[in-house]
């Protein structure tokens, strides 16, 4: 009799983390990639949305760190801490834009830039919760 096992392979029922770690990647490349094109183009977004130039410096430098930090996080050996992490920053920042709409004076595109930000943060904060949720704790 012989066996045949696939080298390498995962237990069933254990999790890696991958679902999370490529929510995270996924997040850190789109954020960082953002925030490098509202650095080149931060007079612009100004006028176009309606918030100050020096809000879009500030969110396009977070927007860069968040991308460096959060893909680093996500090749740790532990990851699910660094997970619930992202899970609370995005979520942080889904208020936060929901926030600016209501209390700052917005252009059209403005409001829908902002809208669209909350969406999208909420979307990635649901995303990696479900890899969180995936890995024991």
């Amino acid at each position: 009799m012989s066996a045949i096992t696939a080298a390498g392979s995962v237990a069933i029922g254990r999790e890696t983390g991958s679902l999370l770690r490529l929510a995270m990647r996924l997040d850190a490349v789109i954020v960082g990639i953002c925030g490098i094109a509202l650095l080149a183009a931060a007079g612009w977004f100004a006028e176009l949305t309606g918030l100050p130039t020096a809000v879009e410096y500030g969110v396009g430098i977070f927007s860069v760190v968040y991308g460096v930090v959060v893909f680093a996080l996500a090749g740790i050996e532990r990851v699910r801490p660094a997970g619930i992490g992202t899970v609370v920053a995005n979520a942080a920042c889904t208020v936060i834009a929901l926030a600016a709409v209501f209390t700052m004076e917005l252009t059209t595109a403005g409001v829908v830039f902002v809208v669209v930000t909350g969406i999208y943060t909420l979307a990635m904060a649901e995303l990696q919760y479900v890899g969180v949720r995936r890995i024991p704790a």
